[in-house]
């Protein structure tokens, strides 16, 4: 029996290690073994792959983040210079440029048809791809992914290939702390003929009973071959204690060159809903059977819920209504800068949790696949956003430059990457637009709500919409064109508008997509007594780099009339980080945290201790 037992066991685990070894095999981590070179190179240099003076890295890497030469507390400390021109006090006094990466590599092996592509997670910004000295292509917009076909390009198997990346954080292109390099991850991905596209599968869930959850999984296969091929799907959906819990095979169909959509019904009975509490997930395992052979093999995690949207109700998960306690937060991880080091997104998601949070908004640009994995762990809703700017611009040299010509292939790629995520229940098209009540602004958040639809018709959108700053002579009413295509309607700082705009448009959902955290009991009482205001997401749950000392306390003299503002602030080298989030930036609770403890019924009573303030001063 014992024999027996051990067999077994080690079947179980041969056949997991198989498993575990065609996903490893198609999807490759690239992080490790690559050259960096701060500065720009010479013309010769990029043919002739001269990198042997180069520094020896591994990814991800942020170099804004690293030691500056010439330390000097006047001018320079640590990563930050007082002569920084990527925006001053605006990035924290980070220092961009242009900087170079390189890996060699070598494939012992390629099969006869395979494709084998390289997936940028994400790079900051503007960067520029060679493979063997050809050129793959640029992508500008530092926050989403980039994929290339490197396969016509590359060396023989046994030979030496060269990837190049040349990335350019120039000017003033961020109203924060960004970072710059290759600070995500990287992935080589290697493919039979007959594969599924990336990010095309989308589980949905259809329908939930007591007894069992309807599903629906869509995917598509590609076929890069010639002639005819006879194609199914095998469908194996694993559930949260790692069995099997249904097998499906699709019918099969006969591809030529190209593309196909395969969507099949599945049924699981007695699901483990994915909720706040009980954050459970599922894995979808497809793999793709060709001509008799299994081809490809993806997997996806997904989880069962069901989310709704109205005034009347507000919003429902899994048919309870849920108040979003939200939080704003920036790309960074504070002092390790915004390189995305796994551990570091799964912390910050520890902090909001553990803090009394259970909603986040992406404040201002998609987050990192790591980061979302660890909200779907944890049970945090999100709020996905795309972009802080469209047409016109709040820097001269941000993406307002690109947006044109590159929106739509961006936010596709964010809605295509981040669909399956349980946690991702509202996508924002963007913050604080200046054209968004223009009639252009209208027609391009019009264009990009109907693409989201069109790719994702289970989540909402939303945009986080303030008064005219820039235009003071407006009044509020005057932003109501940006409102008519978003599904939520997202308010920065007006709490005073919501009772108003609830009688103008008594079906309109509201959601405070920013809100200074002194008015917590206001703002958490108007999501208290109203139904269609959903939630509240403070400027920030989590201290940033970058604007730096907005949300720092300050003495003046009484007599100073205004009372907030960012004029005034101290100069160099008072502040790097902007000092407003609720979380400090080693993870530490501040005193506002404290009162929305209290506000939030978590904790009957808080204090808090306040030295003097001098006579003749007052803080602001």
């Amino acid at each position: 029996m014992k024999y027996q037992i051990t067999c077994i066991l080690l079947l179980l685990i041969s056949i997991a290690c198989q498993r575990n070894n065609q996903t490893k095999n198609r999807e490759t981590l690239f992080d490790d073994g690559w050259k960096f070179k701060a500065g720009d190179i010479k013309d010769g240099e990029k043919q002739s792959f001269n990198d042997l003076k180069w520094r020896d890295i591994d990814l991800p890497h942020d170099w804004s983040i690293e030691n500056l030469p010439g330390q000097d507390p006047q001018k320079v400390i640590g990563p930050f210079s007082k002569d920084s021109s990527q925006g001053k006090r605006a990035t924290g006094y980070a220092v961009g440029g242009t900087a170079w990466y390189r890996k060699h590599f070598t494939l012992k092996k390629i099969d006869e048809g395979e494709i084998i592509n390289i997936l940028f997670d994400g790079v900051y910004m503007n960067a520029d791809f060679w493979i063997n000295g050809k050129h793959l292509g640029n992508q500008p917009y530092g926050y989403t992914a980039i994929s290339y076909d490197l396969t016509s390009f590359l060396n023989p198997a046994g030979q030496d290939n060269v990837l190049a990346v040349q990335v350019k954080n120039e000017g003033r292109n961020s109203r924060w702390y960004s970072g710059s390099g290759i600070y995500r991850h990287v992935w080589l991905i290697r493919k039979k003929p007959v594969h599924i596209a990336q990010n095309s599968v989308f589980i949905t869930t259809e329908n939930i009973s007591d007894n069992e959850a309807k599903m629906k999984v869509k995917s598509v296969v590609d076929k890069k071959t010639d002639g005819n091929s006879e194609v199914s799907l095998l469908i194996n959906i694993i559930g949260p204690d790692g069995k099997i819990s249904q097998k499906v095979k699709t019918g099969v169909k006969t591809l030529t060159t190209g593309g196909a959509d395969f969507i099949q019904s599945i049924t699981v009975p007695h699901p483990e809903l994915w909720s706040l509490e009980t954050p459970n997930l599922y894995t979808a395992e497809i793999q793709v059977v060709a001509d008799d052979k299994v081809t490809d093999r993806v997997t996806t995690t997904f989880g069962i819920r069901t989310i709704h949207f109205d005034a009347q109700t507000g919003f429902t998960l899994n048919g309870k209504k849920v108040l979003l306690k939200g939080g704003c937060m920036h790309n960074d991880n504070g002092f390790l800068g915004s390189a995305t080091i796994d551990r570091a997104e799964e912390r910050r998601v520890e902090l909001m949790k553990t803090y009394g949070f259970n909603a986040i908004r992406t404040s201002h640009n998609p987050p990192s696949k790591q980061f979302l994995d660890a909200c779907d762990r944890l049970g945090v809703l999100v709020m996905d956003e795309a972009f802080d700017m469209w047409e016109k611009e709040k820097n001269p040299d941000d993406y307002h430059l690109y947006f044109r010509e590159w929106w739509k292939r961006d936010l596709e790629a964010l809605i295509l990457r981040d669909r399956n995520h349980p946690s991702v229940i509202l996508w924002s098209v963007g913050n604080e637009i200046p054209e968004r009540a223009d009639s252009s602004g209208v027609a391009i958040c019009r264009n990009m709500v109907s693409l989201i639809h069109q790719l994702d018709n289970t989540r909402p959108v939303t945009a986080g919409v303030c008064i005219f700053w820039e235009r003071p002579e407006r009044p509020w009413s005057d932003v109501d064109s940006a409102f008519t295509s978003l599904d939520v309607c997202g308010y920065n700082y007006q709490l005073l508008q919501y009772d108003p705009d609830h009688i103008r448009f008594p079906s309109r959902i509201i959601v405070g997509t920013e809100s200074f955290s002194g008015a917590i009991f206001d703002n958490w009482r108007s999501v208290l007594d109203n139904s269609w205001v959903i939630g509240d997401f403070v400027w920030t749950a989590m201290d940033y780099l970058g604007e730096a000392g907005v949300g720092s306390a300050r003495l003046v003299d009484t007599a100073r009339t205004s009372r907030r503002g960012f004029s005034g602030l101290s100069s160099w080298p008072a502040w790097f980080n902007a000092f407003c989030g609720d979380i400090d930036l080693c993870g530490f609770k501040k005193p506002q945290l404290l009162s929305r403890d209290v506000v939030w019924n978590n904790s009957m009573l808080e204090m808090v201790v306040h030295s003097p303030i001098p006579e003749g001063k007052r803080e602001i």
